[in-house]
């Protein structure tokens, strides 16, 4: 678990973030001399007409999320939480003098520090100058500004009570009270220098919280990643063309390939729906999709027979249970539960299928493909359909599907496959019956009986640790299967889908990940960026538009402080969150330019470094594109100057072929295998490693790994396979009588 979720959140919740930052005009060039009084009230003053208070807009239009933000330049840049203003909604910034002005730009952003940079038309501004908060020392006073639970420009003073390491990220933990809207409020030194923006209250004691040290503020100052405010917020919205949200207060969005929902809905029962836009049914329909509570006291699954208003029925999960409800008004009163169906097949804390069919006359019900209830509804009318929530917590959906027969989405495993496997399991851990014997025969033995009940326990735990291992493999294996079937796809000598293959390297480690809905967002943004184009556009046209669309309208950016985040190799949240490394956002731009027609654009491998090239077969090659600069074009002096600063070699022609989706693929995983390998767990390369060698089986390097772990692991029958391979395979550099007698050990284990 996240050391974060020990911390509480800005509210209600396990986790809130409250952040700051600073520059300016007016500080004091030096820190207070040794045991002078702390100016608390001077610096007070001299701040207050540089603060402002940040809102985000509810779907209703009304703004709230109200949080603390400060200016850090004259001409109106102003720094808060990225968690204040709410990815995707409007924004406005109240300076301390009461005008209001809208957002026109979030001009930097990151997600790992959650701090954001706004512009706002005003000039003139008094910043706060940025201090250094990696510099200050233990026991020292600050100052901290906001506005607590409303309450505008207030002043708390506390110290430094220690520099804290929290998720990988150096933190300043503040011995201070922490209310709700200081949010991206400012830090202060003695010298009134902005040190740090306060980020988490504890969840322990009401008088201690952190800030990010004020140089995060300094990253996204030299490197930002603009994006305009009508853009701003579109990223993570429901897609408008597909789906209709309800305006209650509740909010929709879209995160993962999954459709999600928080907060709590203004009307009945925190009722909310997001009805689909793809026509409603005629005659017999179906329905399914797959969905998630955050929590089982929530609600959430099908609405259909929908008019749009308060009237529809729904078909969901809810406290372990389903329920079949039709809802004929606003109230309680119009609120009718027809069927409420509790069955073992229901998988709480995890994804459930639901589906539902009507032919006219009968409505039946599905989980997990099997048929849990059956209901005449011959007075069915007709209306929209799409999925509701109830009540606060959150929940997740995926697959959403209408069509006359959906029965093969939810492809439920043969019986005989079922029981063989609950067989399998029950022989190799057979519980005894023990409740009623145990106490007798160890009543006038205590501590007997404390001895033989910690084995048994300590036995539980290990099995509990063996079936999640188990639950882990088959996730991997299904991935493996998935990319076997693309390269089934592609032949011996065909290209992979670049795209597809990207994403299942991403699903190694995120098997929840939904890839259609990646590459429906993919496909969305391909057709954004051809209604730019002209009917038959050159190559650097496109090139254009995808460094206009990516870069300089959405934000995508190289990641400036996780660089070796695994997130950044995962395509799914680069897209997510904007941000990647050079392969990683080069992967992005080639699949688009390719949707485009630009089939000539490649991925070349630079030493240290990847960028892309057009290199046709038949005309001149292009200039070399350097994405993770924003698509800066390279010289070949600035090539050789990147290659020689990165890894002190040398540039040469070879380093210039271009390289095939199976080679970038490859070189994506050995990124994340070598990530993985730096970690506390080693073991989250094998899958990994898995892919990369069904992508190229002869990288005898990977074999010799994936057969140390596999042997760690505990996986015999792999390690030996793999032992065999290396063996009958001889690559050079590796130690054959050891591995012989690794392979006898193995085979003395396996007869056991």
């Amino acid at each position: 678990m996240s050391r974060l979720r020990k911390w509480t959140a800005d509210g209600p919740g396990l986790l809130v973030m409250l952040v700051l930052a600073g520059a300016g005009s007016w500080a004091k060039k030096a820190t207070a001399e040794e045991g002078a009084v702390f100016p608390a009230a001077e610096l007070s003053e001299r701040a207050r007409g540089s603060l402002a208070t940040v809102a985000h807009a509810s779907r209703s239009g009304e703004m709230s999320g109200q949080g603390t933000g400060f200016v850090i330049s004259a001409d109106g840049l102003v720094a808060t939480n990225l968690h204040v203003i709410g990815e995707g909604r409007p924004v406005a910034v109240t300076l301390a003098d009461g005008r209001v002005f809208p957002v026109r730009e979030i001009r930097a952003w990151d997600r790992k520090m959650d701090l954001a940079i706004l512009r706002i038309d005003a000039e003139d501004l008094v910043p706060l100058p940025l201090g250094d908060g990696e510099e200050l020392r233990q026991g020292e006073t600050v100052l901290v500004l906001g506005n607590p639970q409303g309450l505008t420009h207030s002043v708390v003073q506390g110290v430094v009570s220690a520099h804290r390491e929290i998720d990988g990220i150096s933190m300043l933990q503040l011995a201070i009270p922490i209310e709700p809207g200081n949010s991206g409020g400012p830090v202060l030194n003695a010298a009134g220098e902005v040190v740090g923006v306060v980020t988490m209250k504890s969840a322990v004691t009401e008088n201690l919280g952190f800030a990010m040290p004020s140089g995060g503020l300094r990253v996204l100052l030299e490197k930002p990643n603009p994006v305009p405010a009508e853009r701003w917020i579109t990223l993570g919205r429901v897609d408008p063309n597909r789906w209709e949200v309800s305006e209650d207060g509740a909010r929709w969005f879209r995160r993962g390939g999954m459709l999600q929902v928080e907060g709590l809905a203004s009307g009945f029962g925190g009722r909310t729906l997001c009805l689909s836009k793809g026509g409603e049914p005629e005659g017999s329909f179906e329905l399914a999709v797959r969905v998630r509570l955050a929590d089982e006291s929530g609600a959430a699954g099908l609405a259909f027979a929908a008019d749009g208003g308060d009237q529809h029925y729904g078909f969901y999960a809810t406290s372990g249970k389903l329920r079949l409800t039709h809802f004929a008004g606003p109230t309680v009163y119009s609120w009718n539960i027809l069927e409420e169906i509790e069955t073992p097949h229901y998988l709480p804390g995890e994804w459930n299928h639901l589906r539902v069919r009507w032919d006219g006359g009968v409505l039946a019900c599905y989980l997990n493909g099997l048929r849990v209830a059956e209901r005449p509804l011959p007075e069915l009318a007709a209306g929209r359909v799409g999925l509701c929530r109830f009540r606060e917590p959150g929940a997740q959906f995926k697959g959403f599907r209408m069509g006359a027969d959906l029965s093969g989405d939810f492809a439920e495993p043969p019986a005989e496959l079922m029981a063989e496997a609950e067989q399998t399991l029950r022989r190799m851990e057979r519980l005894p019956d023990a409740e009623v014997a145990l106490p007798g025969m160890l009543a006038d033995h205590p501590d007997l009986a404390r001895g033989v009940l910690e084995r048994e326990k300590r036995r539980l735990r290990e099995r509990l640790s063996w079936l999640e291992a188990l639950s882990k493999r088959a996730d991997e294996t299904s991935v493996l299967r998935e990319m076997h079937l693309l390269l089934g796809k592609a032949g011996l000598e065909g290209e992979v889908d670049l795209l597809r293959g990207a994403l299942i390297v991403a699903r190694a480690g995120e098997p929840d990940l939904d890839s259609g809905a990646y590459l429906e967002e993919i496909e969305g943004m391909i057709e954004e960026v051809r209604a730019r184009l002209s009917e038959e556009p050159k190559p650097e046209d496109i090139v254009a538009a995808l460094r206009e669309y990516l870069f300089v309208e959405n934000g995508f950016h190289g990641s400036r402080m996780d660089y070796y985040n695994r997130a950044n190799s995962h395509l799914n949240a680069v897209l997510d969150d904007r941000e990647g490394i050079p392969i990683s956002l080069s992967v992005l731009f080639i699949g688009m330019a390719r949707g485009l027609g630009l089939e000539s654009l490649k991925g070349v491998g630079l030493p240290g470094h990847f960028v892309v090239q057009n290199q046709p077969l038949d005309g001149e090659t292009g200039p070399l594109i350097d994405v993770f600069d924003g698509a800066k074009e390279l010289s070949r002096e600035q090539a050789e100057e990147l290659v020689w600063g990165t890894t002190g070699l040398q540039l040469r022609e070879e380093h210039l072929e271009p390289l095939s989706n199976r080679q970038i693929l490859v070189r994506m995983l050995r990124n994340l295998i070598g990530i993985e390998m730096a970690s506390e767990d080693v073991g989250r390369a094998l899958p990994y490693l898995d892919l990369l060698l069904a992508l190229s089986p002869d990288e005898s390097g990977e074999r010799f790994q994936r057969t140390l772990l596999r042997f760690q692991a505990g996986l015999l029958t792999g390690a030996r396979e793999d032992l065999s391979w290396l063996l009958d395979n001889r690559p050079s550099g590796l130690e054959y009588e050891r591995l012989e007698e690794l392979l006898e050990f193995i085979d003395e284990r396996l007869k056991q």
